[in-house]
Order: C-alpha cells, then sequence, then structure tokens
C-alpha cells in the first residue's frame, strides 16, 4: 500500500489519540517524533513503539496536536511557531473556539488545519492507543477559507493512511453535529449511569445489555468531557432543552396514563426513537434490520468463545455484529451473533452440528 504521508510527523500529546495515531504510521514506515507533558507518558509511548523523541535537527513536515480541548489552541500556536515549515492540525472535538483563537493570534495561521477523527474508546492514555482505532471511522477536516490548500490536502492523506473516511465541514456545522451524535449522548448515559449509585446489589444484579449499552461511555474521563462541554455548550444547550420538554411532557403522561391523549403521547416518543435509530448508518442503526440475529449459549470458561468464532469463520461465514451478555451470577453466556439472512440457516446447521446450545 502507498503511503500518503511523507516527511517527519511530529506528535503533541502521548495520550490515546496520539499514541495511536503514531502506532499507525511507525506501521507504515513513517518517521515519526513525539512529545508529551508528562516525561512518563512520552517514554511508555516511545516503548510502546508509538514513536521517538524529537530531535534538534529534525525537519517536521506535519505537528499533530493529540491534547485536551482547553490546551490546543495554545499548543497548535506554540507549534506554528516552533515548526515554521511545518503543516499543523489538532485532533479536539470541538473546533470553532480554537479555529478562532488560532486565526486571532498566531501568525502564519494559513498553516493551521482544524481536525477531528470521531473515534476514541472510554479509557484513555497511552496503554488504550491501538493502530486500528481510526479505522472506518469519519475524519473531519475543517473547511475554512484561510487555511492553504496544500496543508488541507496533508491532513487529508494523513488520515486516509491511518485508514479514516475524511469529511470536510465548518467549524460551525462541526460542533453543532458533534453536540448532537456525541457530547448529549455523553450527558444522558452519564445522568442514567449516575442513578446506579443508590441501587442495591440485588437491584444491580438484574442488569442486562440493555443498561450496559446505554451507560457504557459514561466510564470516559470528567476531566476531559468537562473541557468538551464547556468549549462547546452553546451548541449543546439548545439540545438538552428539547430534550427537556419532550421529558417533562413523558413524565406528564406517565403520571396520567388514563387521561385523554397520554398513551398516544408515549407512543409517539417510542415510534420517534424507532425512526431516529433507523436513520443512524451502519450496521447499529437502520442497517441493522437486514441482518439475522441468532443467540448462542456459552458456557462460563476459558476459550469457549474463541472456540465459536474459530468454528464460524473456518465454515467461512462472516459476522456483521457480535454482542456478548453475561448476567451476574450466571455460569453460561449469551453471544448474539447477526449475520445476512441468507447465511442464517447455514449458522444455525453449522452450530447444531457442532452441538452449541441455541437460544430461542
Amino acid at each position: 500500500m502507498t503511503t500518503r504521508t511523507t516527511g517527519q510527523v511530529h506528535i503533541i500529546g502521548a495520550g490515546l489519540l496520539g499514541t495511536s495515531i503514531g502506532l499507525t504510521l511507525r506501521k507504515l514506515g513513517v518517521d515519526v517524533s513525539l512529545e508529551d507533558l508528562s516525561n512518563a507518558a512520552t517514554k511508555l509511548a516511545i516503548d510502546f513503539g508509538a514513536g521517538r523523541l524529537l530531535e534538534e535537527k529534525d525537519e517536521v513536515g506535519l505537528v499533530v496536536v493529540c491534547v485536551p480541548p482547553d490546551s490546543a489552541a495554545d499548543k497548535v500556536i506554540e507549534a506554528l511557531a516552533r515548526f515554521p515549515l511545518a503543516t499543523v492540525t489538532d485532533v479536539a472535538s470541538v473546533k470553532g473556539k480554537i479555529l478562532a483563537n488560532v486565526r486571532a493570534t498566531a501568525e502564519e495561521s494559513f498553516r493551521y488545519v482544524g481536525s477531528h477523527p470521531m473515534a476514541g474508546r472510554e479509557k484513555g492514555g497511552t496503554l488504550s492507543g491501538r493502530p486500528d482505532l481510526f479505522v472506518g471511522r469519519p475524519w473531519v477536516i475543517i473547511e475554512d477559507d484561510a487555511s492553504e490548500s496544500d496543508c488541507v490536502s496533508k491532513v487529508e492523506m494523513l488520515a486516509l493512511d491511518l485508514g479514516a473516511s475524511p469529511i470536510r465541514m465548518s467549524a460551525d456545522d462541526h460542533d453543532r453535529a458533534v453536540a448532537l451524535v456525541s457530547h448529549a449522548p455523553q450527558i444522558i448515559s452519564s445522568l442514567l449511569a449516575s442513578r446506579l449509585s443508590d441501587a442495591t446489589d440485588y437491584e444491580l444484579s438484574l442488569a442486562g445489555q440493555g443498561l450496559r449499552d446505554t451507560t457504557r461511555i459514561a466510564g470516559s474521563d470528567p476531566a476531559l468531557w468537562l473541557q468538551i462541554l464547556s468549549a462547546n455548550s452553546t451548541q449543546v444547550v439548545p439540545i438538552l432543552q428539547k430534550l427537556n420538554l419532550e421529558l417533562t411532557d413523558l413524565i406528564h403522561a406517565l403520571d396520567n396514563p388514563d387521561s385523554s391523549g397520554s398513551l398516544t403521547n408515549i407512543a409517539k416518543i417510542l415510534s420517534a426513537g424507532n425512526l431516529g435509530i433507523s436513520r443512524i448508518p451502519g450496521k447499529h442503526g437502520g442497517k441493522s434490520k437486514e441482518y439475522s440475529q441468532v443467540v448462542v449459549m456459552i458456557d462460563d470458561k476459558p476459550g469457549e468463545l474463541a472456540r465459536l468464532l474459530t468454528e464460524i469463520g473456518a465454515a467461512g461465514i462472516n459476522l456483521e455484529d457480535l454482542n456478548l451478555d453475561h448476567a451476574s451470577g450466571a455460569l453460561i453466556g449469551l453471544v448474539e451473533i447477526s449475520v445476512l439472512p441468507e447465511l442464517e440457516a447455514d449458522l444455525v446447521k453449522l452450530l447444531q452440528a457442532n452441538h452449541w446450545k441455541l437460544a430461542g
């Protein structure tokens, strides 16, 4: 595969995103240097294989700033001054304020191109870095008339080399979009998970996959999300206000289920949720209806899941999705396998022949 990114890339910030970028570029043979405020994080990322220390003789062609939103603009401005021949981008999840600050402050700000990979994990840090983090994920490239076209292209080539799908949009459009698809969901997940703090162990023992799905991202770093939400509050607040109105209506309907129109209002809200999820691209949105699900019960012992997947793979059956549910105290796990409808019969036949227990 031809590598589009040429020359030396310098990464500022050796957390999840910075380390993941470094790991991928190094696999492609790109010369990567890196730094972090934490010497320990820098050394760990180097030991992990994400790059090397910056040297005085280095000629950096691209700088990727991977620091939290509240320090991103300062680091971009500093990088533009430190590396006078380099294109500088950042990967912060809020773009408008950073762009305005850089344009108003930095000389040669035309070498700055804001960007944001729509990828991440609940847990951050150097050790969470992985070279496939960006594969198939959108990578927003901020369109701005002040950015030099060659610099924009260089950042776009970086995204392609990392396996991402570049999408050009304005900073305002980006911030409005992520408020809806990322920032508001984080708040809702955190609010729901916070209700579990007062739950008894007996109540939590009944938790299923639905609760795990809706609270998964509540495990994210509070300090980072405080920065993100405060930086994009003007876009997040209108969404929360609309949710507040709908929640108030729902509470009123549930509190008065025998009143005229209450059940209709509840049904409308639930149906609107069906419509919304049908518009999400990919396997977890509307296209999920195109797949058939087969649920397999596996024993709770080492190697069982690996054996199941190995047998399915050896039969040439492609998995479109997989969910694993393990109830507390249970001696079995439930593996929900999604396949194309035309493969369902073959999958069931294979599983039965290999003496797997099917649910349902």
